[in-house]
């Protein structure tokens, strides 16, 4: 055992003490985590989850510490969400980070495997109980440091965003240009989970067991949640339903206003589509710069960076419906050829063996660090198609002129040219991605 294992232990032992538990034993990283830790471990025959940031400097630009997350999770559990039950806080002289101790809850969170329940209709809908119970809190149950979000605060620091990156991408400029002009009033604000999709979903068959990863609850509009886990990308396998992989969104809308006595409106479930569609854009694209930066140069962060083709792909698939008839019809080509290679090897080509290699090491790993030869395959993946295809990625001028509205879907091609653009560049990033499949056909005409 590691000797950051070890100081894991001894500082976990030292948070478990404090609640009247015994030391931790077989204590394992668990999958996933792009953001912060999970570790289960036993303690006194009964499973628990620790979570954490293995640093305190890396909650420094959070909008609020564990403390407050894990208040949030006892209000959840109080008011009959299927939230964890929250143990005991890490403390800074626990020397382990921060975070907090959780029982561990039955299901599995693995969309894979979640999908292929056949009692979806049912978890679908105890979903949309647990959100609208969520969306029943009110201030005076969690602390004060949950934020309340300004729409428009959010646009402009969004598009602060972009311009730190670059201001390059003319789909994600064509997106808050859009939410500038089509931004809803505010709504009374609820407790909003903030990242309400599968992947942060436990569940047996057709029942939910768990809501898990509140570190983004704020207070907004309901329909920001309801949106959020009916995006693309939080669909997996499952494009062909529109609500959390699992379902209609009719029948999503039908459980939660029966639940909530609120009526859902489509308009600003739209809005909110599209508006986390652009910060998942942004988010995916961020997530270079911490690697870059130093900050956390875990392999993980450098591939989900290449995902933001995924979401400029959703995100023109759901803007293009505002573009006038005759742009909408034009039929695109785009160019995924490669030349024949002759000569010595590629680098795509040296990419593509070393990930060859990689696979046959599979069955020789397990837990976290197969997840991670997943994800270093998957990066391989990338430069194999980048070298062959090389499709253009950014255009500062074009995404400038759209933010300051000199061009919109209503331009000659511009609609066409932005679709060429996606469909290639998502070629190579990610070309299994089940939206690229249905957007093929639907611009090309192609099966």
């Amino acid at each position: 055992m590691t000797s950051s294992a070890n100081d894991l232990i001894e500082g976990l032992s030292r948070v478990l003490a404090r609640a009247g538990m015994e030391a931790p034993v077989g204590l394992e990283r668990l999958t996933g985590g792009a953001t912060m830790e999970s570790w289960h471990f036993w303690s006194g025959g009964g499973g628990f989850v620790l979570r954490r940031a293995p640093s305190l400097k890396f909650m420094n630009d959070r909008p609020f510490g564990h403390d407050t997350e894990a208040a949030v999770i006892r209000a959840a559990n109080a008011a009959g969400v299927t939230a964890p039950e929250v143990i005991a806080e890490l403390q800074p002289e626990d020397g382990i980070g921060s975070g907090f101790v959780m029982r561990a809850l039955p299901g599995t969170a693995d969309p894979k495997v979640i999908l292929q329940f056949d009692e979806a209709d049912a978890l679908l809908r105890e979903a949309a109980q647990d959100l609208a119970r969520i969306h029943s809190l009110t201030r005076d149950d969690v602390p004060d440091a949950v934020p309340v979000m300004d729409y428009r605060e959010a646009i402009a620091d969004l598009r602060a965003q972009f311009e730190e990156a670059g201001g390059d991408r003319p789909i994600i400029a064509l997106g808050l240009k859009w939410m500038e002009d089509n931004c809803p009033e505010p709504c009374e604000p609820v407790l909003n989970h903030g990242d309400y999709r599968l992947g942060n979903l436990l569940a047996e068959e057709g029942h939910l067991t768990g809501v898990l990863d509140w570190e983004l609850a704020h207070f907004g509009d309901p329909h920001e949640d309801l949106a959020f886990g009916c995006m693309a990308v939080w669909r997996f396998a499952r494009y062909d339903r529109p609500a959390l992989g699992l379902g209609s969104l009719e029948a999503y809308f039908a459980a939660y206003e029966a639940e909530s006595g609120h009526t859902v409106d489509p308009a600003r479930f739209r809005y909110w589509l599209i508006h986390r569609t652009v910060w998942w854009a942004l988010g995916c694209l961020k997530m270079a710069q911490f690697w870059r930066s130093g900050e956390d140069r875990m392999l993980e962060r450098v591939v989900i960076s290449r995902r933001t083709s995924e979401q400029e792909l959703d995100l023109l698939m759901l803007l293009e419906e505002d573009a006038p008839e005759e742009e909408r019809a034009q039929k695109v080509d785009p160019d995924i050829s490669s030349a024949a290679e002759r000569g010595e090897a590629t680098t795509g080509e040296m990419a593509a063996a070393i990930s060859e290699w990689l696979a046959t090491l599979k069955d020789k790993v397990e837990g976290h660090d197969r997840f991670q030869l997943a994800v270093a395959r998957n990066a391989l993946g990338m430069i194999t198609r980048d070298d062959a295809i090389l499709p253009p990625h950014s255009d500062y001028e074009l995404a400038q002129d759209i933010l300051s509205g000199d061009e919109t879907l209503a331009s000659p091609g511009l609609l066409a040219e932005m679709k060429e653009a996606a469909l290639e560049k998502l070629t190579v990033d990610v070309p299994k991605y089940p939206a690229l499949e249905a957007a093929w056909k639907l611009w090309t005409g192609e099966d």
